[in-house]
């Protein structure tokens, strides 16, 4: 997360000196060709993060269960469901993105439509990006202090190397 934070930081910095105080960009296309570098570093910075996190998001709203409700940041439920949401749009555009390359690969087009479309599929997942590298904090966060609470009592289990003793056999002849 660490590092999509440093590219949201110098995404902020290239706008903040390549656009005028309305927003405008000063040059619309090297603007739009660095917006579509963001996009694909976004994407490439969260893919390892990808793999793993529906079992984060799991962890995280077990721990969320199991610790005082006096250490639990009101933020966190809701940052759990953003992150979930966006993890869902980001799981269908890899699906829709996974169908259009096989398509592409049938129809072989050229490799400007290619590229045309990675990067469409790069922009559309932007915002569910973002939204990982603003919540995804909350992740660590709530494992920090679930680490911090104490333990929960041990469960009582039965010694498994004591039988029972009958003069039965459990197994039928």
């Amino acid at each position: 997360m660490v590092q999509s934070e440093m590219i949201l930081a110098s995404w902020d910095s290239y706008s903040d000196e390549h656009t005028d105080t309305d927003g405008w960009p000063y040059d619309d296309e090297s603007y739009g060709w660095r917006k579509v570098q963001r996009d694909a570093q976004t994407w490439r910075a969260f893919e390892p993060v990808r793999r793993v996190a529906p079992e984060l998001l799991a962890t995280a709203r077990f721990q969320l269960q199991h610790i005082a409700a006096g250490d639990v940041e009101s933020r966190w439920p809701g940052q759990l469901t953003e992150l979930a949401k966006a993890l869902e749009r980001l799981e269908a555009l890899r699906t829709e993105w996974a169908k259009a390359r096989e398509d592409r690969r049938i129809s072989q087009p050229r490799y400007a439509q290619f590229i045309d479309a990675l990067a469409e599929r790069n922009a559309e997942a932007w915002s569910e990006l973002g939204t990982w590298a603003i919540h995804g904090h909350a992740l660590l966060d709530l494992h920090f202090v679930a680490l911090k609470a104490p333990a929960p009592a041990p469960i009582a289990v039965a010694d498994p190397t004591r039988l029972p003793t009958t003069s039965r056999s459990a197994v039928r002849r």
